[in-house]
């Protein structure tokens, strides 16, 4: 039996995988510190609500979130997963399941904070374009111990992470 996808079938795939592409995309901004890229994922009048830390603007919390990592954080990892994500037209929401990883500083002891929570997003295509109209952030917990790091680290960040040269090589 020959299956047909219908032409709704691909657009509602094909903005599934633009969010979730804008979602990573976050996630690499605030790693590497890129605000611009960061900036790019809310619509100009796009919202940002993490509680107590920050409600505002957008574009106005990637800068805050870079400039924080920036003098408090040594390093910091995102990651998503358990991604669900409602196409209806032109309008959209999803949640994403986020584990965020730090090492900081605290009276001169290495510490690695964790934290488990979730993006719940309202997005809306626009201008050509998918962008964040509302965010909240929803920590669902958290915690705070000391290490001893191992290894060598190669990750950066900024935009001499060895990411970015492996999208401009042919």
């Amino acid at each position: 039996m020959t299956r047909t996808i219908d032409v709704e079938t691909l657009r509602a795939v094909a903005d599934r995988q633009a969010i979730a592409d804008l979602i990573y995309r976050y996630c690499r901004a605030v790693d590497r510190l890129d605000e611009e890229l960061g900036a790019s994922i809310w619509h100009e009048d796009g919202e940002a609500d993490y509680g107590e830390l920050f409600r505002g603007g957008g574009k106005g919390w990637v800068a805050f979130t870079c400039e924080a990592h920036r003098q408090k954080v040594l390093k910091h990892s995102h990651q998503i997963t358990n991604m669900i994500i409602d196409v209806d037209g032109d309008c959209a929401a999803s949640e994403a399941y986020v584990t965020a990883a730090a090492r900081i500083m605290d009276d001169g002891r290495m510490k690695h904070w964790m934290l488990w929570g979730r993006y719940l997003d309202r997005w809306s295509y626009r201008g050509g374009r998918w962008g964040i109209d509302k965010r909240r952030y929803v920590e669902d917990f958290s915690e705070v111990r000391d290490v001893v790091p191992t290894g060598v680290e190669q990750g950066r960040r900024d935009r001499t992470d060895p990411s970015y040269a492996i999208f401009r090589s042919p």
